[in-house]
């Protein structure tokens, strides 16, 4: 993982940097999925269409989660290539489900200018939007996936 700020990364916990390496792991693999796998296998680690993860969790997982988001999004930055919006939910959701926690990826979409669509895609865990929320809401939600993180 590539870091402008070598000190401020080794200052950070075990834990923590154990994080950013498996949130830079998630978020290559779904880069590399978005750029070239079939659309139906990325379709697949967004979980069932039209299902919406339950909007509250355990008060002990919403630390975990807003940790996980945290690292995705800071490795997010910290990567050497662009890693978008939908890169960042997958990733997030990737982390999520291996622990067991539930979650939701949002689509939207918004017709800002006449001749142009602007997509946006984020994830919610209970309370907690991980990624892609500042600005989340001037898209209107045309899909969204979750389901059984169990499975």
């Amino acid at each position: 993982m590539i870091f402008r700020n070598w000190r401020k990364f080794w200052r950070t916990s075990w834990r923590e940097r154990a994080l950013l390496a498996e949130a830079a792991v998630a978020l290559t693999v779904a880069e590399a999925a978005i750029r070239w796998a079939p659309l139906r296998w990325v379709g697949r680690d967004m979980g069932a269409s039209t299902v919406e993860s339950p909007v509250a969790h355990a008060p002990e997982q919403a630390g975990r989660v807003r940790q996980i988001g945290w690292a995705v999004r800071t490795a997010a930055r910290h990567l050497p290539w662009d890693c978008r919006c939908l890169a960042q939910a997958l990733a997030g959701r990737r982390m999520l489900k291996r622990r067991g926690m539930p979650s939701t990826v949002y689509l939207g979409v918004d017709r800002g200018r006449r001749d142009w669509l602007d997509a946006h895609a984020w994830l919610r865990s209970g309370e907690v939007v991980l990624t892609g929320g500042p600005g989340r809401r001037r898209f209107k939600t045309i899909g969204m996936f979750g389901g059984d993180e169990a499975r």
